[in-house]
């Protein structure tokens, strides 16, 4: 076979019927394409803006929830303006309305963030607990403190490194492990007792309760 029978056999021909039909088709929508570019890059640029404003707003609303001023939050906003709500709500002991926006972190898979919020809580359980105890209501104190290990327990599941919630852990057993009488005792049996009580807790929790 010569070699101009190789340069002009079947393969040659097909490369080039898939240059002219590739350059034909590029031909059909390149105008198309000129019209349309124009319009994406203004939808592109909107959609950035929109994701500006937005991230700018809620960095507002969580600067405001931090600083002790109310914002309404929906469960569908950003993990950390979630949590900002959380830290808002359970520093005024209204847990109750912090159950679904713990949900919506765990549906979002928040795992930081969700941790971050049951130590808030954790924490605003164990002021409740402390409180009652300063008034010798070990009945009404105890739920609080069993709860708050649950809240310590589950925030350092999701982070093993979480020190501050370790040791806030460390202090709810304590009391639970040292006072039994958590169970049992109520009011009069207690009213000499609460500085026995203060007096060997090791120490407040380090940011917390």
């Amino acid at each position: 076979m010569s070699a101009g029978a190789l340069l002009d056999g079947p393969a040659p021909r097909r490369a080039a019927r898939a240059r002219h039909g590739a350059a034909a088709a590029w031909r059909r929508v390149r105008p198309a394409l000129l019209v349309a570019l124009p319009l994406v890059l203004a939808v592109a640029a909107l959609w950035f803006a929109v994701a500006g404003w937005s991230a700018a707003r809620d960095d507002d609303r969580i600067a405001a929830l931090e600083a002790g001023r109310d914002r309404p939050v929906d469960p569908d906003a950003r993990p950390a303006l979630l949590t900002a709500r959380i830290g808002f709500l359970a520093a005024r002991d209204r847990l109750g309305e912090t159950e679904p926006l713990l949900d919506a972190l765990d549906r979002a898979g928040a795992v930081r963030e969700a941790a971050r919020a049951r130590y808030v809580i954790g924490n605003a359980r164990m002021r409740q607990a402390f409180a009652l105890i300063g008034r010798g209501d070990l009945d009404k104190a105890a739920p609080q403190v069993t709860l708050a290990r649950q809240d310590y327990r589950r925030a350092l599941q999701a982070r093993p490194e979480f020190w501050d919630a370790k040791y806030n852990l460390d202090v709810a057993s304590r009391l639970v492990r040292d006072y039994p009488e958590f169970d049992r005792k109520t009011g009069d049996e207690l009213r000499a007792e609460p500085k026995a009580i203060w007096t060997d807790i090791p120490g407040q929790p380090r940011g917390g309760p």
